[in-house]
């Protein structure tokens, strides 16, 4: 149980003792509809418990385990902001990034923001998540070339984990791959974050679907119901 500025170092401290060769560190996140879907979907259950390490990305989640868990956890890290936790140690560490996921020009968006922001920051490749075949094969053997300590991935769930599954030994010069949802809309600028007393509440997700009702309206008026259960049954 640790919270983002611990996080931000276990991610660097894990890509810089990760040995070359070898299968990279797996970093993932859990929030309320990651648990809906792991209830109903072994397959999917099984992507996260094969994870190094799970952070637990929703405000819900802390509340739920200082009413409910003997161990409690000390706040949210979510994605979003752990990203920038990790950036600021990385521009003095000189831990390196590549950034994959989203549209072509959402991606763009995001890796010239963040060097705008991060000067000191080495982004050394970045690359849109709509690749299949022989444009994957080559893509992965460029990551693995190039060789980043944190490789960004972020192609919603459960793509990301089947993708981790499918290629990380694939690429055995990667540090740490840390699973990151829509972080690149958000960091494009594309995706507004909710204000910080909304986070804060525990109501982000109701700040999402008012931002984006068609897309997002049944998939929490499904998952919620069953996030709620399994936090309730399970929870210790």
């Amino acid at each position: 149980m640790i919270d983002r500025q611990d996080a931000a170092h276990l991610m660097v401290a894990a890509a810089r003792g990760h040995l070359s060769g070898s299968r990279p560190y797996y970093f993932t996140s859990a929030n309320g509809d990651v648990i809906a879907q792991t209830r109903v979907n072994a397959e999917t259950a099984g992507l996260f418990r094969e994870a190094d390490q799970i952070f637990a990305d929703g405000q819900p989640l802390v509340f739920a385990s200082r009413l409910l868990c003997r161990v409690q956890l000390p706040e949210r890290v979510a994605t979003t902001d752990l990203f920038h936790d990790v950036a600021r140690l990385a521009e003095r560490e000189g831990t390196t990034f590549y950034l994959l996921g989203s549209t072509e020009a959402e991606n763009r968006s995001a890796v010239a923001g963040m060097r705008a922001r991060y000067p000191g920051l080495r982004i050394v490749g970045n690359c849109h998540g709509y690749l299949a075949g022989e444009a994957l094969e080559k893509k992965l053997d460029e990551i693995n070339a190039l060789a980043p300590d944190i490789l960004w991935l972020g192609l919603g769930v459960p793509r990301e984990q089947i993708f981790v599954r499918d290629f990380a030994s694939r690429l055995s010069n990667v540090g740490v791959i840390k699973t990151s949802g829509g972080l690149f809309d958000h960091l494009a600028g594309k995706v507004r974050r909710a204000p910080l007393w909304v986070q804060k509440a525990g109501f982000e997700w109701l700040w999402r679907v008012l931002m984006e009702p068609r897309r997002l309206f049944w998939r929490y008026f499904t998952t919620s119901p069953q996030a709620i259960y399994a936090i309730l049954r399970y929870s210790k």
